[in-house]
């Protein structure tokens, strides 16, 4: 049986009805709340796996509810939002939300964004070795890089660059905050520096650099590393 508690803050009732009877048929604990308000007195209570979080609440933004939550636990944050705006968006993962998901919205869609964000949270308490996924592996041991089992050379900033990735695998970063993490938060506005070492580490490990299936760009956003074909990590 699955002991996975996830907690949906919605304040609207047909929304977290659908969540509920989509997440419960597969098993999954569903906890419920309609404001920013119930839904912090819930999570310090029982302590849920995950949060499906509305962008828009009667008493609180859930970007404001993501800042307030990131001072005192690493819960992984789903946000859930009928504007593809992408301001809100950055704002968003900037401030700790892990992911986000557009209303409307496939089961199939959420229950991946699920997967990868728990997958994530797993991998955050132990050393990991390996990532493989697909044609792509990476021993972090000996920092080396293969590609259809063929090794590839990454300079010191590309590598970085790739295991940035990976640490978020299957969740957008933005570019802010791969900026931040590779050139520190005195860079972070230079994306120019960034757009150079994402198409030198595709042109690396892609078939063609020009349609990139590993690294995806998230338009105005940031980049997203694919994992729908990810082996072991």
């Amino acid at each position: 049986m699955n002991e996975t508690r996830i907690l949906i803050i919605d304040d609207e009732q047909p929304i977290r009805k659908f969540l509920k009877t989509a997440l419960t048929t597969s098993g999954y604990y569903v906890l419920e709340a309609e404001s920013g308000q119930e839904g912090m007195r819930i999570l310090r209570e029982k302590n849920p796996d995950l949060i499906l979080l509305d962008v828009s609440l009667p008493d609180k933004s859930g970007i404001e509810i993501v800042k307030d939550l990131r001072t005192f636990s690493s819960i992984p944050v789903i946000m859930l939002s009928v504007r593809n705006d992408e301001v809100s968006k950055v704002e968003a993962l900037d401030f700790g939300a892990d992911d986000y998901i557009t209303k409307p919205f496939s089961n199939a869609e959420l229950f991946a964004r699920i997967r990868t964000a728990l997958r994530h949270k797993h991998r955050m308490h132990s050393d990991q070795e390996y990532f493989h996924c697909g044609r792509l592996k990476v021993n972090f041991q000996n920092r080396t890089v293969f590609v259809e089992d063929q090794e590839v050379h990454l300079t010191v900033k590309e590598y970085s660059l790739l295991s940035i990735l990976i640490e978020y695998a299957g969740r957008v970063i933005t570019h802010k905050q791969l900026l931040h993490n590779l050139w520190g938060p005195e860079n972070e506005e230079n994306s120019h520096y960034l757009r150079i070492y994402i198409a030198s580490l595709r042109k690396k490990i892609e078939y063609d650099p020009q349609r990139p299936d590993i690294i995806i760009t998230e338009p105005g956003v940031g980049y997203r590393l694919r994992t729908d074909y990810l082996i072991n990590s």
